[in-house]
């Protein structure tokens, strides 16, 4: 006489791996535009950040700074208008959470402005945003590129 084994048959298992393929099916497009959502706050975020670190540059050293870099950290010593130390060393580099991040300066420092563009628009983000010393954040959601005259963000 035969014991009878225990355990699953194939035509079961497959019925279990076709529903965790739906289930994927299903999540994985919401966590791509999850993340999408989170590389686009980041960077309005990131814009704000520079926005007050122009300025606290500007109080202190009377212009605005003419380069990203300058806003970084100090490598020794203290800070100066080379290395203000007012924004870590990620964003003073001009990327971050999928966006890179573009410091254009005016005529003798005396004004500016920032784009951030996404690295890829179908993974890191769709909008492209824009600032300048107005503090305004702008947003472009048509992929031409943000500008002076974009939408400002609510």
């Amino acid at each position: 006489m035969r014991n009878k084994q225990k355990g699953f048959s194939l035509i079961e298992l497959l019925i279990v791996v076709a529903i965790i393929l739906i289930i994927a099916a299903i999540a994985i497009p919401n966590l791509l535009r999850a993340k999408i959502a989170a590389n686009q706050a980041s960077a309005v975020g990131s814009l704000r950040t520079l926005n007050t670190a122009c300025i606290a540059y500007s109080t202190s050293y009377g212009q605005f700074p003419a380069a990203l870099t300058n806003l970084g950290p100090v490598g020794s010593g203290t800070a100066s208008s080379t290395s203000a130390d007012l924004i870590d060393s990620v964003l003073s580099a001009g990327q971050k959470s999928g966006y890179v991040f573009a410091f254009t300066a005016g005529t003798a420092n005396q004004s500016y402005s920032i784009t951030a563009k996404p690295i890829t628009a179908a993974t890191t983000g769709q909008n492209m945003y824009f600032t300048d010393q107005s503090g305004v954040i702008r947003v472009d959601t048509s992929g031409s590129g943000a500008s002076a005259s974009s939408t400002p963000i609510g």
